[in-house]
């Protein structure tokens, strides 16, 4: 599959109420780098990502998401997509290059549910990425839950049928697979990818705007998943739910928060998506299988959300 224009999930910047505690979390449990701090703000590379950072923590005084960013495959492809938000009468800030260590420049707008996003297409590369000659399958050993990349966000939202209208008519976006109530034809559920994977966002129904569900990390296997469930238990991380498997986009998944309440889910698996698959559909009466396959149920902390 050719990638152009919005390639992938760049980076996500949460917010956290004590930076030292959660620098620990995410470094020595999930297993991010800690690439630099800069004030009240922290930046992590995992692994086997090539960019300077995907993880930004930013210390606030309510957890929750400030901004998710979208890498694009050249420059130009900022200009291209600021005409098209704009037509479709989506403000957008162009922001110029620096605001974050080592990113160009960016365009910024909102969503109907109250996230923002930002499109880039320069990062400088990270100082411990993979290796690209001879190279074997980690330079340094990983740590903890032994996270490879930053995968995708899940946010919550009213209008999450506007926001995902956005992504997919201006950010050429495809809706791989809808959770429905069709006797009212509310969307609850919108997942949404950009390349080949079951998604890249997802937009979830929730009564007020602007919250954000969960943060993923993928993993290598399911064997991944048990050991972060070990991880999870000898540390006394505060377990969500799993591990178990998705019926929407089939990943195998654990969740569990940070200890600001941020929600995090180390994630493996999930069909390979093609723009020419159908879509997805599940009935509202099957969301619990939809959510959690094994147990089709959810269980009242999942559907909780950070401010």
């Amino acid at each position: 599959m050719a990638l152009t224009g919005v390639i992938r999930p760049g980076y996500v910047q949460l917010r956290v109420l004590d930076l030292d505690e959660a620098i620990s979390h995410y470094r020595d449990r999930i297993g991010l780098n800690l690439v630099s701090r800069d004030g009240d703000r922290a930046f992590f590379q995992a692994f086997d990502e090539f960019d300077r950072h995907s993880i930004i923590l930013r210390e606030a005084d309510h957890p929750g998401m400030d901004v998710m960013g979208f890498k694009v495959a050249k420059d130009s492809d900022l200009d291209h997509f600021a005409e098209r938000l704009l037509d479709f009468g989506v403000h957008v800030d162009v922001v110029p290059a620096g605001e974050d260590p080592g990113v160009g420049r960016k365009i910024r707008f909102n969503t109907p549910t109250q996230h923002v996003f930002e499109l880039y297409a320069e990062m400088e590369l990270s100082a411990t990425g993979p290796a690209t000659k001879n190279p074997d399958v980690w330079v340094v050993e990983p740590r903890g839950m032994r996270a490879t990349r930053f995968d995708h966000c899940a946010l919550n939202g009213v209008d999450i049928a506007a926001s995902a209208k956005i992504f997919v008519d201006a950010l050429d976006f495809s809706v791989t697979e809808e959770l429905v109530d069709e006797g009212s034809g509310t969307r609850l559920g919108i997942f949404l990818s950009c390349s080949n994977k079951a998604h890249d966002v997802a937009f979830l129904h929730y009564p007020e705007d602007g919250k954000i569900h969960h943060t993923s990390f993928n993993l290598e296997s399911w064997h991944d998943v048990g050991h972060a469930a070990d991880i999870i238990s000898r540390y006394d991380i505060s377990l969500d739910i799993g591990p178990t498997r998705h019926g929407i986009t089939r990943g195998q998944t654990i969740y569990f928060f940070d200890p600001s309440g941020n929600r995090n889910e180390t994630f493996s698996g999930g069909y390979i998506y093609y723009p020419d698959n159908p879509q997805r559909m599940w009935q509202a009466e099957s969301a619990g299988k939809a959510i959690f396959y094994y147990e089709k149920a959810l269980n009242d902390r999942f559907m909780t959300v950070n401010t």
